[in-house]
């Protein structure tokens, strides 16, 4: 639904339509996280406001084609510590956090997401395509791999359906995807280099692990906002989309993954 909504912007040539639509769910996201933080339904409006105005003034001053790669290589060191802390902690250990710092950690790491996501569509309709791709294929995979093998749970207090057999399954789909699309690069069919394509060009001896830290950490973000909702006793971040929940339900696998995406792409 949410690519529904996007699709004629992302495909517009100019990025101002994507930046100021995208921008548009990234209030959403902030208002959904203050509230699974918390706040109040009115200070959660607030918040998602103000994460949107500080962007847009970020956009105004700057412009979206900044050389942003300090902000991708902050932003791993961020989100890898940061989730395996969470992970290994678990539902209670979230809650002991100060508010405060819950609260601007997570917007921090969603405004970091939003100027990757603009950046990433400045390289080419294919590289973004390539990313969202990567993401989608490694939770259909999994789904359909845990489904099928799935024996070892992953995080059975966070997420009970998810299995190592799955996380595995979706490596195995990535993989395929990206022999795909490169083959499809290879051959000039696609709107500038992909991802795949970019990773390749670091050697396999880079990215294949590259390949697999990515599709690892789109799990980690689908666990890490299962936590949190947990945290707050909410089965969805809001009902912003009737029948897939909120807006970071559907882009919870992207946050991590597009600033490290931009990250390996920068290199």
């Amino acid at each position: 639904m949410l690519l529904a909504l996007l699709l004629p912007a992302l495909f517009y040539p100019a990025i101002e339509p994507f930046a100021l639509l995208s921008l548009v769910l990234i209030v959403a996201a902030g208002w959904e996280w203050a509230r699974l933080n918390g706040l109040k339904e009115g200070a959660s409006r607030l918040t998602g406001l103000g994460l949107g105005g500080v962007l847009g003034l970020v956009w105004w001053l700057l412009g979206l084609s900044q050389n942003l790669r300090s902000l991708w290589l902050l932003s791993t060191m961020i989100w890898v510590p940061l989730a395996v802390w969470m992970l290994r902690r678990g539902v209670p250990g979230w809650g002991r956090w100060p508010a405060g710092l819950r609260l601007w950690a997570g917007l921090s790491l969603i405004a970091c997401a939003w100027l990757a996501l603009v950046q990433a569509r400045l390289l080419g309709l294919g590289f973004l395509l390539s990313v969202l791709t990567l993401v989608w294929m490694a939770d259909i995979a999994s789904y359909f791999g845990g489904k099928a093998f799935g024996r070892r749970k992953l995080a059975p207090t966070i997420s009970p359906g998810k299995s190592w057999e799955g996380v595995f399954s979706g490596m195995a789909g990535v993989a395929l995807l990206a022999m795909g699309w490169l083959g499809l690069d290879a051959q000039g069919h696609t709107d500038g280099p992909s991802l795949f394509t970019r990773l390749w060009a670091l050697g396999p001896l880079l990215a294949v692990p590259a390949l697999l830290f990515l599709t690892g950490m789109s799990v980690v973000g689908d666990l890490v906002e299962s936590l949190v909702k947990r945290s707050a006793g909410m089965k969805d971040s809001s009902q912003l989309l009737p029948g897939h929940g909120g807006v970071l339900d559907r882009v919870d696998a992207l946050l991590p993954v597009l600033p490290l995406a931009m990250m390996f792409a920068t290199l």
